[in-house]
């Protein structure tokens, strides 16, 4: 999600993953192209696979998958990711699951996590994962990898993604995985991950979700879209979640943005948040917006978008399993206060919250500084441990 990043964040945040260079955009795109007669099949089957450049920290193998999912509609989709596998052989009971989610990386089909060289440095303590025995399945949600719009912050959209990657990743018969999984996620990914928690039981009940974690989550999308904005990263994000929204209405831009305004949009909600030079050029298109009001609505006040926000907001389904939230008391992109919220609703829903307050954390390293504290509580579950909980504390 990450609605406001500054891009002092930003470039802090690329400059620790080392992120390179986009892949060419022929062969891979190529490989994620799909016919429609590859499409329809059970959710969760892989329609192709094929080796990681770079692979897994450690000596564990990568690949890339396109595999099968549900849309918006309950129509058969396409979906990509990768798979992370440990090195030596699997254990009898096989290995447990982590589905990573992605914070937001942009909503064009370019801006797939999977497409980039160095996609396990993308995803902080991977190496950790591996070392501990886990597989980790790394969904880049519906159209992104794809050539269909991504339904930016689509809770369940992202959810059905996260659950056929684990499903598809247990097709893979050298990774040994089980069907125990938890999920973690960070912002747009915080979201996708709690929404997770809501629909496992009933979309994917092959599945054992044994957790769900969370580092600055998109929860109250309506509070959250009016606190960011206002600010500088709020409007690239803003724009970048109105591009999504009217295409997958149906409604024109016109209706939306500022005529003088169109063209900067343009060129800012099609960009990916990938690399410094994105950042950069991220900010020299998206002047005219910061400029003055580029939207000719509100759209916390006006439909279709109030809608949006509304039914992709969490919490209107309890989630029946222990949840782990990481928020930093510097975020700015995130209110800490709103997380906090979320959280109480959680616990009177009688979910067992371990809610981590992480103090002086901006809303880029909310899980750098997580995710060792998040592995330890996922080790718990699925031990059988008793979940912590910070409820009533």
């Amino acid at each position: 999600m990450a609605f406001s990043l500054s891009f002092r964040n930003l470039l802090c945040l690329f400059g620790f993953l080392t992120i390179l260079t986009v892949l060419g955009a022929g062969p891979v795109a190529a490989l994620y192209d799909v016919t429609p007669g590859e499409i329809p099949g059970k959710p969760g089957t892989v329609i192709r696979v094929w080796p990681l450049e770079g692979g897994g920290p450690g000596g564990g193998e990568a690949f890339r998958i396109l595999y099968r999912s549900t849309g918006l509609r309950g129509e058969p989709i396409a979906v990509s990711g990768a798979v992370f596998l440990p090195s030596g052989p699997a254990p009898a009971g096989g290995r447990e699951v982590i589905a990573y989610a992605h914070p937001t990386s942009g909503v064009m089909p370019q801006c797939a996590p999977s497409l980039r060289p160095d996609t396990a440095g993308m995803i902080w303590g991977l190496g950790q994962m591996l070392q501990a025995g886990y597989v980790v399945a790394a969904t880049d949600y519906p159209g992104l990898g794809t050539n269909t719009m991504h339904p930016y912050l689509y809770g369940v959209s992202e959810a059905r993604s996260v659950l056929d990657s684990v499903r598809a990743a247990r097709s893979l018969e050298r990774g040994g995985a089980s069907d125990r999984f938890v999920v973690w996620g960070h912002s747009q990914g915080g979201q996708a991950a709690l929404f997770t928690g809501q629909i496992a039981a009933s979309y994917a009940p092959d599945l054992k979700l044994m957790g769900v974690a969370a580092a600055a989550p998109a929860t109250y999308l309506l509070e959250l879209f009016e606190d960011d904005y206002h600010d500088e990263g709020g409007k690239i994000l803003t724009a970048m979640a109105l591009l999504s929204w009217s295409r997958i209405k149906g409604v024109p831009l016109k209706n939306v943005v500022e005529p003088q305004a169109m063209d900067a949009f343009m060129r800012t909600a099609e960009q990916c948040l990938e690399s410094p030079g994105d950042a950069l050029s991220l900010q020299k298109d998206a002047k005219p917006l910061q400029a003055g009001g580029f939207l000719k609505i509100d759209p916390v006040k006006t439909e279709p978008w109030r809608s949006i926000m509304e039914e992709n907001s969490t919490g209107k389904q309890r989630i029946p399993v222990p949840v782990f939230i990481a928020q930093g008391t510097a975020d700015t992109t995130v209110n800490p206060a709103v997380t906090k919220q979320y959280g109480g609703v959680l616990c009177k829903q009688g979910t067992p919250v371990h809610f981590v307050e992480m103090p002086g954390t901006t809303h880029t390293f909310a899980a750098k500084n997580s995710v060792s504290a998040a592995l330890q509580w996922m080790e718990g579950r699925f031990r059988g441990a008793p979940a912590p909980s910070s409820c009533g504390g």
